[in-house]
């Protein structure tokens, strides 16, 4: 059984009626769920996962007053931690005073403030080209399973589309990274016989291209553990998984270093191809350089435009 599965069927067994009988009285203000980091969150976990942090448990995110009313605040977290320590063969290890790290009860802003840098999950131009991409979908991901005011659905909403011209600014930027790394410095570098710096040029365009790829499709990138996992679920550029396999796990001599080139250019195609399909680009050749600049000029706000094309390069 999946965690996200596990700790809604524990919060429907236990935490639904415990805070239903105990708490009637704050329904209407707090959220229930498992959200944050975590692969169980992402819908990732395996068995491996299983060795640390799986659980069945779930946050109780309420609202700062009532951590000013102490006395409730208190009782919410005895209430948790009272709830059965084992759940259909899994153990729940015991947590301190005010929760779990990722579990118990947890004030929302402080969640919202760690996560995005602002307690009330709003983000202004500035913090979208800023804030981690991971950040944004470690309050976007896993389950709410109950929310009484609708406050933290309506930021998940909020945050589940990225505004237009940040999504440009982001393609923009990564686009030349995947063409200075991948496109000039890497052929130069195996040229010098500079195998182990043109390996690192690999790996920054991989980096910069699964960023591209994402942002295509419209999606923020994950964790980079997670990234190749998220990419088989991208309705476009799933089927490059293995040739980006290829260039992070060959070396950089003769031959492959040319059939790496190769494969290099014939990833650029991929994405010159989808930049057109969603008009995003003007330019008309194989170099991803141009390319990123026209995405970049194809920007409606001025100020975002005219920002270095590097500002949401993380």
């Amino acid at each position: 059984m999946k965690g996200l599965e596990l700790s809604e069927q524990f919060y429907k067994e236990y935490g639904e009626k415990m805070l239903k009988e105990q708490f009637p009285e704050v329904l209407n203000r707090i959220a229930v769920g498992l959200i944050g980091s975590g692969s169980e969150c992402m819908g990732y976990d395996d068995d491996i996962s299983k060795d640390h942090d799986f659980e069945p448990g779930f946050t109780i995110f309420i609202p700062s007053e009532i951590f000013m009313d102490s006395k409730t605040a208190f009782q919410l977290e005895r209430a948790y931690a009272k709830l059965p320590r084992e759940f259909m063969g899994v153990t729940r290890p015991l947590v301190g005073p005010v929760g779990g790290n990722r579990h118990g009860v947890v004030r929302l802003d402080e969640f919202l403030t760690e996560k995005l840098g602002n307690p009330y999950g709003e983000l202004s131009v500035h913090d979208w080209l800023t804030v981690p991409e991971q950040s944004v979908l470690e309050v976007t991901n896993g389950k709410l399973f109950f929310d009484g005011s609708g406050t933290l659905t309506s930021i998940r909403e909020g945050l589940s589309v990225i505004p237009e011209d940040v999504r440009r600014k982001k393609i923009a930027g990564y686009l030349l990274m995947m063409a200075q790394a991948g496109q000039y410095n890497y052929a130069r570098l195996t040229k010098r016989g500079e195998e182990g710096a043109a390996q690192l040029a690999v790996f920054e365009f991989v980096k910069a291209a699964l960023h591209v790829f994402y942002s295509l499709n419209g999606k923020c990138m994950p964790y980079y553990k997670w990234a190749f996992r998220g990419l088989r679920e991208l309705p476009v550029f799933a089927d490059t998984e293995e040739n980006l396999k290829f260039l992070l796990t060959t070396g950089n001599d003769g031959n492959l270093a040319l059939k790496k080139s190769n494969m290099i250019e014939e990833i650029a195609g991929y994405v010159i191809e989808e930049l057109r399909k969603q008009n995003l680009t003007e330019a008309n050749c194989g170099d991803l350089e141009k390319h990123a600049y026209s995405v970049n000029d194809s920007i409606r706000d001025n100020e975002i435009r005219y920002l270095n094309i590097f500002v949401a390069v993380t």
